[in-house]
């Protein structure tokens, strides 16, 4: 089979997501082809029997761009469109109708209309313009290309029969899945490159201990709590740097950037916590980070299927997260980790300060995150789930 995949991102969880399952339909003897702009993921697919096209796509007027799209599919003839995010989704059921079978996968919403999404809470104000571009437009889009319309949870699902009314018979769930064997070989290598332990145990040697299938250490060390992802108002990041304040020992590692780090930073000044909190800015692969911690933290006001989660749920760290969107259908409290309501500073602090002082609930909730990541939410099993569609799909 011919397997297309489009996006017009450089960055962010849909281009990880489509990186992975174009490697993952290649290994399995598909042909498979990802069309994008230039950037660093790119550099997977070359040496992989995976091929990528370059194709820079700035707006959805940027007929230019969109000219450069259509040529590749023409030539590439798929059997299977996989349109990745909300302008692949435009250009790619628009070019493909019903003459090539397609699949658009709704990774998530536009912040003014999360709090449509069942847990999720408000984080933008609602635009008059938002009902006609992304509700009444997403509903013509499905039904005028027959599309199937994939979303990585099930309360984005319901977000797309109920708001946009996507008949139900076209909308399937496919939880996102992380690469095991990629996370595990960084954390291993981010091992290697410390040049061991230098003296008591630390949450980076446990995690890749962990990852092996080892039992970890008590802590000898201040825990260390890591968050991953965009720095923007819905992440809640500035909630969590006044939470982290309020547990005293307790490090913070953020990793990533964004348009609020100027509000995050100017939070962690104004508690005195530059000793406590540190910044990594983006890294393209933070795997390391992640080994090096001892629990992992989303605060956030609306998610879907992060893929930030499945990354440190198979490196075994707990996670604290919210009751947003499809958080509750990664993380079980008590179980993978504690939930907690979303905006609510004081349970978020209870929780850090629980998992704190506890190494062996730590370990107790780090041992079932990373047998749920193996077992449900790989790449190579959201990859044979995806080829269970395409092949729906082509039929």
């Amino acid at each position: 089979m011919r397997i297309v995949q489009l996006i017009t991102q450089a960055r962010g969880g849909p281009v990880d997501h489509a990186v992975e399952m174009a490697l993952a339909f290649a290994e399995r003897g598909h042909d498979s082809h990802l069309i994008g702009p230039p950037g660093d993921y790119a550099d997977r697919l070359r040496g992989s029997s995976a091929h990528w096209h370059g194709a820079a796509m700035s707006g959805a007027l940027d007929l230019r761009g969109g000219r450069a799209v259509v040529r590749h599919l023409a030539r590439l003839r798929p059997d299977v469109l996989h349109a990745q995010d909300r302008r692949a989704g435009l250009l790619g059921r628009l070019w493909a109708r019903r003459a090539t079978p397609c699949v658009y996968t709704l990774h998530g919403v536009p912040d003014s209309l999360a709090d449509l999404v069942p847990g999720n809470v408000a984080v933008a104000p609602r635009r008059r313009r938002d009902g006609l571009a992304y509700l009444r437009a997403e509903r013509q889009l499905a039904r005028l290309s027959g599309s199937v319309v994939v979303t990585p949870c099930e309360a984005v699902a319901t977000y797309a029969r109920r708001h946009v009314g996507v008949p139900a018979d076209r909308v399937v769930v496919v939880p996102n899945g992380v690469a095991v064997d990629v996370t595990v070989d960084a954390a291993i290598d981010a091992a290697g490159d410390t040049g061991g332990n230098t003296g008591g145990d630390t949450g980076h040697d446990r995690a890749v201990r962990a990852a092996r299938g080892a039992d970890p250490t008590p802590d000898t060390t201040a825990p260390l709590a890591v968050w991953l992802g965009v720095m923007a108002p819905v992440k809640r990041v500035d909630l969590l740097v006044r939470a982290v304040a309020q547990v005293p020992g307790l490090r913070l590692r953020l990793v990533g950037d964004g348009p609020e780090r100027a509000v995050v930073e100017a939070t962690i000044d104004a508690l005195h916590l530059r000793d406590r909190v540190e910044l990594t800015g983006f890294l393209a692969e933070p795997e390391a980070a992640l080994a090096e911690a001892d629990l992992f933290v989303l605060p956030s006001a609306a998610e879907a299927c992060p893929l930030a989660l499945l990354q440190a749920m198979a490196l075994g760290l707990p996670a604290i997260v919210t009751r947003a969107g499809g958080l509750p259908e990664v993380v079980r409290d008590g179980v993978e980790g504690l939930l907690v309501e979303t905006d609510d500073v004081r349970a978020l602090t209870t929780a850090l300060d629980r998992l704190a002082r506890d190494p062996a609930l730590r370990s107790l909730l780090g041992d079932a995150a990373r047998a749920r990541a193996l077992s449900d939410l790989t790449a190579a099993r959201c990859a044979d789930r995806l080829l269970d569609v395409y092949r729906e799909v082509a039929r």
